[in-house]
């Protein structure tokens, strides 16, 4: 599977306001987050799932339980600042990495929303 050309298709249907074509990709799922490249600098555009916390929203490196961090998430590393796209509105934020203590907390919620990350953990 090319997961460019996947991502490039999700962007569109997601910016087009529709339906996601890809299966599996739902809407009110994913937000967009734009990056600047750690290398590149770059923007970078990626599609990801998030769930809601009382902070903000929450988006997991997962990589579909690779062994590598996502890019976008490096990226994130180098540099917090990021352009978030939601189903409704879009905005420029920061982005941290979450101490151990709120990552435990938030992994139960996370879990209980979208439990096959505790595959993709395993896999890792």
């Amino acid at each position: 599977m090319d997961m460019a050309a996947v991502n490039e298709q999700v962007i569109s249907d997601f910016r087009a306001g529709g339906d996601i074509s890809i299966e599996g990709m739902h809407r009110d799922r994913l937000v967009l987050l734009t990056t600047v490249g750690e290398r590149t600098f770059e923007p970078s555009t990626v599609p990801v799932m998030f769930t809601t916390t009382d902070a903000g929203i929450l988006v997991v490196a997962s990589n579909d339980g690779s062994h590598d961090e996502p890019q976008w998430y490096r990226n994130l590393v180098a540099d917090p600042v990021v352009h978030v796209e939601e189903p409704t509105r879009e905005y420029d934020g920061a982005a941290r990495v979450l101490a151990q203590k709120a990552r435990d907390a938030a992994w139960k919620k996370l879990i209980a929303h979208a439990p096959f990350f505790v595959e993709q953990q395993e896999r890792a």
